[in-house]
Formats: C-alpha cells, sequence, structure tokens
C-alpha cells in the first residue's frame, strides 16, 4: 500500500509517517519502481504501536526502546514494566506541576480587579518572575 493508504490504516499522517522513517524509528520504506513508498501490514502494525504509545504521552526515545522490546521475543516483561512506571511517574508529576500552575493562576486572576484600572496582579506577577537584563 502507498503512504496515504498507509496513514489512514494506521491513523499517523503521512507527514509523521515520513518524519519517523527519517530519524529511524522505523525502517525506510521499500520503493516501488516509480519511488513510492510502499507499506504492508507489518508497517501499519508498527505504526499502529507507535500511534497508541503516542496517544499515551511516551516520547519518541521511549517508543524506540517499546518498539524495540515488542521486537525482542526473549525480552523480560520486568523491563516494559519498569518503562511504563517511570512514565506514569513522569505523568504524575507533570499533571502536579499542571496543578499547581492552575492554582496560582486561579490565585492571581481572583485578585484582578479585572475593570479599566491599569493595575493588574497577574502582569504583575510574570514582570517580578521576569529576569533582569
Amino acid at each position: 500500500m502507498n503512504i496515504g493508504t498507509a496513514a489512514r490504516a494506521s491513523g499517523v499522517s503521512a507527514k509523521m509517517i515520513r518524519y519517523y522513517e527519517s530519524i529511524g524509528l522505523i525502517a525506510p520504506a521499500d520503493r516501488s519502481t516509480a519511488g513510492y513508498r510502499l507499506y504492508g501490514n507489518t508497517e501499519v502494525h508498527s505504526l499502529r504501536f507507535i500511534r497508541r504509545a503516542r496517544d499515551l504521552g511516551f516520547s519518541l526515545d521511549q517508543i524506540a526502546t517499546l518498539l524495540a522490546l515488542w521486537q525482542d521475543r526473549s525480552r523480560a516483561s520486568a523491563d516494559v514494566k519498569r518503562l511504563a512506571l517511570e512514565h506514569v511517574d513522569e505523568l504524575e508529576r507533570k499533571a502536579r506541576d499542571l496543578q499547581e500552575m492552575a492554582a496560582t493562576l486561579k490565585h492571581l486572576a481572583q485578585t484582578c480587579h479585572g475593570d479599566a484600572r491599569p493595575e493588574c496582579p497577574i502582569i504583575e506577577s510574570l514582570a517580578a518572575a521576569a529576569p533582569k537584563e
């Protein structure tokens, strides 16, 4: 199948398929005599794997590791579990950071009068945190 068909079948855009190929995440596609990329079911399955991993927030480096583990039938499931739990820790840290940012902005918005006056604690807070040059 051509890249457009593979993109539709995998849920990964043609642009991202070309990108994944350029960075070595997937092997270069075979080419037709006319030079078009050709993909089979195996490649589409790998692209679906990548898409699902991206949907779960894994980085490209982590996905490369997961792909290698997936393709290694002698792998230890403990290796996969360790990687997944490290990612969970990272996601939970990011979630805490986002909650803190939301709480800070909510507090600043509550202290802002939101009227025609120029005084604004949101702007003042941002300006106070800006490094001086």
